[in-house]
């Protein structure tokens, strides 16, 4: 009938083309903020999906049971126990990449006696390698993180390690200066391995990098990660710009790159 108007259709004085652009940019701005969530949660399912996906072409000799994955790295056999509650308790390309290059690259990256951090260390693959090829290791992620983690360091280096690695919680871009102050906490080596992914504090990453990988600091960062979304590739190059950077490898049917880094000064 003429004069009624439907549920979903707003009601306009005549002449109201002011109210109406009005309302069609509040529409619009909803739509951009919908599809933008949509992307997130899009993102979010491609990040659980490969957590889920247990091939990985990078170690051939990887098994995977449900919770634990095995590999064999500086001539013994790595137990990892894994857990599908979190993103940290999972082990990613980006690590497999970087352990695989260290224990091939010995000589390049001698870690023998050396003091070295790893960034969102995750569920301890990476630290146990570098134990097991004698560096002095503190590995380091989230508190509700940290209890796997420590399982794994310990499970995997007890006898087998020159140095006991050690575990401490740290969130990135926070209080750095008071838990983790230069130059008492300095390191030859900082580790980082697939830090880089949908995720919002990308910008306490780098700021965390910066801190470790000061000017005079004389520390090397070693950067391990598979590029998934636009936002790693704009990360990248906000980490190249502010660090001295060469790329180590490049493996194109992964996206795994590796970059060595050191501040500029």
């Amino acid at each position: 009938m003429e004069g009624l108007l439907s549920a979903s259709q707003p009601f306009l004085p005549k002449n109201s083309e002011s109210r109406r652009k009005e309302i069609m940019s509040h529409d619009e701005k909803l739509q951009s903020k919908e599809e933008m969530t949509d992307l997130a949660l899009t993102d979010q399912d491609m990040m659980t999906r490969e957590g889920l996906d247990r091939r990985n072409v990078w170690e051939p000799s990887v098994y995977y049971p449900l919770g634990k994955e095995s590999f064999h790295f500086v001539g013994h056999e790595v137990n990892i126990r894994e857990s599908t509650d979190s993103y940290g308790a999972l082990i990613w390309p980006g690590a497999i990449a970087l352990c695989q290059f260290l224990e091939n690259n010995q000589q390049q990256m001698n870690l023998m006696d050396k003091a070295v951090l790893e960034l969102g260390a995750g569920t301890g693959l990476l630290s146990i390698v570098a134990s097991l090829l004698g560096a002095w290791v503190t590995a380091t992620d989230l508190p509700d993180i940290l209890s796997n983690l420590s399982f794994n360091l310990r499970r995997n280096t007890k006898g087998r390690s020159r140095y006991i690695p050690q575990v401490a919680a740290l969130s990135w871009g926070q209080e750095l200066e008071r838990d983790f102050p230069f130059p008492s906490y300095r390191y030859d080596y900082v580790l980082a391995a697939d830090v880089v992914y949908h995720h919002d504090f990308l910008e306490e990453l780098l700021s965390t990098m910066l801190h470790f990988c000061r000017p005079g600091s004389g520390t090397t960062l070693l950067w391990a990660n598979k590029i998934r979304f636009p936002s790693d590739l704009r990360f990248a190059e906000c980490f190249k710009s502010r660090f001295n950077t060469t790329l180590l490898v490049e493996a194109p049917q992964e996206n795994v790159w590796i970059y060595k880094a050191t501040a500029k000064e």
